[in-house]
């Protein structure tokens, strides 16, 4: 049995959440895009536990796999030893669930013609897992992970483990391509194809099939005026869930700062890997720009209002950006860049930025309501 730690030195951490989620973005990408699921010709099931060594990985494929894993190790450990296990059965446990996972995801890839199941994945999967929890440890040796907790005390309140994750997670749903710079949250043009494929050939939902198989007209440009809105509340959005876990005070303006600088990265950085070096900034257009600075100047005024009413407001924005993204249309540049991401190499993060940047408002929008009534806690100092 692990040693714990007294009650009193545990804190939920937000390792917790981002160790699930990014687990579950991986089964996603390993097994990307899940079709053509059979029975691999020739092959009986002793035979399919049996993982082939792969010839032709070239140094990125290699790379890839190693880092992979790299963050998951690292978040399983932190959370493992900030629940109270004791150092050497969180770094077992941390190489362990991450090396099952890559064994079971190269299992399944046998079963999908499009992928290629490789013992070499699993070793560097599980090597970069390692890693990761070495680095966790190293960081917790050397009063790192301790240092973060005080700071987070500081700054938050003891309810923020979910909050402090959708942040971490905000700026890696903006690497994938959008209609607009920060828009979030376009998943409806998604679920009409997936739900269209599921009711395809059932005979009593031949209407509902018809329905959703028949794509409208292509919708109007949004007006600018509209555009800049929306960019406002693709700012705001974050801002105010950081508002949601703190104090008001001057620690709100740093957060409003900050997830402007987090925005403004998250775009160049999208852009740059879609376009290159020189076309960094492509993506501040004309309404890009006034977006971004009425969306931090309503950030400021709202820094002092109390943590529930912060809540609140929080919701009716990040619902009015996803109505918002539901108008915009799909123009030739992010379908460009779409495919891109989707037949190239960014296939490797094609579903850890996709279904962040999809469901990233509607992950904020549920945890906002589950603490909608809960009492003005003030951030521990």
């Amino acid at each position: 049995m692990p040693e714990r730690l007294p009650t009193h030195a545990r804190h939920r951490s937000s390792a917790t959440p981002l160790a699930a989620v990014y687990a579950a973005l991986v089964v996603y990408a390993s097994l990307f895009p899940f079709e053509g699921w059979r029975w691999p010709p020739g092959q009986d099931f002793l035979a399919l536990t049996t993982l082939p060594w792969t010839r032709w990985q070239d140094d990125f494929d290699r790379t890839s796999n190693l880092l992979g894993y790299l963050p998951l190790g690292a978040l399983l450990c932190i959370a493992l030893r900030r629940s109270g296990w004791s150092t050497w059965p969180a770094l077992l446990l941390a190489l362990t669930l991450p090396a099952l996972l890559s064994y079971g995801t190269e299992l399944l890839q046998q079963f999908l013609p499009r992928r290629v199941p490789a013992l070499e994945d699993f070793l560097l999967n599980t090597a970069g897992a390692a890693l990761g929890a070495l680095l966790a440890l190293a960081g917790h040796a050397l009063g790192l992970v301790g240092r973060w907790q005080a700071l987070r005390a500081r700054w938050f309140a003891r309810d923020s483990a979910g909050a402090l994750a959708l942040l971490a997670l905000w700026p890696v749903g903006l690497l994938f391509p959008a209609p607009l710079p920060l828009g979030l949250g376009q998943v409806g043009e998604k679920l009409r194809e997936v739900l269209a494929a599921l009711l395809e050939g059932v005979p009593w939902a031949e209407t509902a099939h018809a329905l959703l198989a028949t794509t409208g007209p292509p919708r109007p440009p949004l007006q600018p005026l509209s555009e800049v809105f929306i960019v406002a509340l693709g700012l705001l959005g974050p801002t105010l869930l950081a508002y949601s876990v703190m104090p008001a005070g001057w620690r709100r303006i740093v957060a409003a700062a900050g997830a402007l600088a987090l925005g403004t990265a998250g775009m160049a950085l999208s852009t740059l890997l879609n376009f290159g070096p020189p076309h960094g900034l492509a993506w501040l257009t004309p309404t890009a720009g006034p977006g971004l600075v009425l969306g931090l100047v309503l950030g400021l005024l709202l820094a002092p209002v109390p943590r529930r009413v912060v809540r609140g407001l929080a919701l009716v924005v990040l619902s009015g950006l996803v109505v918002g993204m539901a108008q915009a249309p799909a123009d030739p540049y992010f379908a460009q860049s779409l495919m891109a991401w989707e037949q190239g190499r960014f296939v490797r993060f094609h579903g850890l930025a996709q279904w962040v940047g999809w469901l990233w408002p509607y992950a904020a929008m549920l945890w906002l309501l589950s603490r909608l009534g809960a009492p003005d806690e003030r951030a521990q100092r």
